[in-house]
């Protein structure tokens, strides 16, 4: 139990207590290629080349496009957050104590899980501007034609994940939040609402990096980057009779890798 739970004692206030605002679990997982189920600790994500079609002469041989295999490995690394639970304590306190530390240790390897994500899409070296200017249409169409130089799919698996200033930003640009060119329709990307324009799926994310007052946002295809997982979040609640106390124990075993360059275009922003 945290020394500060004296705080919540039931004195005249109000008996629910509300989790303090923060991101609940993970927002980029569904975005990219996510393995589950994986056993041991590191798995692979195979990066399969372009094929070249061919002519071939008549009873000739068919022409073999000898596709570029290129594994990527995706190291595992196991990740922990509890905290007790004082009997006694509780009995001062009409809230259950234990949802509350159980749930905000699930939502802080949720917020780890993007963290690592995040950390793999930091490894782009595609870089679109300088971060001299916030988030403009210009900046925008220069990331887009940056994708589809390379080629990559304009098949509704597109995603850009922005910080709050930048949001700010985008709804400011006529074209993302008029329903003339984008509709009325906000997509899901999981649990969590979203916007589409241009083919791509725009999210808000408030842990992108930042220095030196810019900050990376990024545009991907979903299978450029790879996330990898041994044990999904597991919550365990023990009593410890020496401490008269429970403890909360939740764990996850989870990684992630960046897959693909050509897929992913790192766009640093002023802020």
């Amino acid at each position: 139990m945290s020394d500060s739970i004296t705080q919540v004692f039931v004195k005249q206030f109000e008996a629910d207590v509300h989790l303090a605002y923060q991101q609940m679990g993970t927002k980029l997982r569904n975005t990219i290629r996510s393995k589950s189920g994986v056993i041991g600790s590191s798995t692979t994500f195979q990066k399969v080349g372009k094929g070249a079609a061919n002519t071939k002469t008549r009873h000739g041989l068919v022409p073999v496009m000898n596709l570029n295999h290129e594994p990527v490995v995706c190291n595992l690394t196991d990740y922990y957050a509890g905290d007790w639970i004082d009997a006694l304590d509780e009995l001062k306190t009409n809230i259950d104590e234990r949802r509350v530390v159980a749930s905000a240790g699930a939502y802080a390897l949720g917020r780890k899980t993007d963290d690592l994500i995040i950390a793999s899409m930091a490894a782009a070296t595609n870089l679109i501007g300088t971060g001299a200017t916030g988030l403009t249409k210009t900046l925008i169409l220069s990331a887009v034609k940056a994708l589809n130089a390379k080629d990559v799919p304009d098949d509704g698996r597109r995603f850009c994940v922005v910080g709050v200033q930048q949001w700010n930003e985008l709804l400011a640009i006529d074209e993302f939040v008029s329903a003339e060119y984008v509709g009325n329709e906000t997509p899901l990307v999981g649990g969590y609402e979203t916007r589409k324009w241009l083919g791509i799926n725009w999210i808000m994310h408030n842990s992108l990096p930042v220095a030196s007052s810019k900050r990376d946002c990024f545009m991907y295809h979903a299978s450029s980057v790879g996330h990898a997982c041994g044990q999904e979040v597991k919550s365990d609640i023990t009593w410890h009779g020496e401490r008269a106390a429970h403890f909360i124990s939740n764990c996850m075993s989870q990684g992630s890798v960046l897959i693909d360059q050509d897929g992913i275009v790192k766009v640093p922003c002023a802020e």
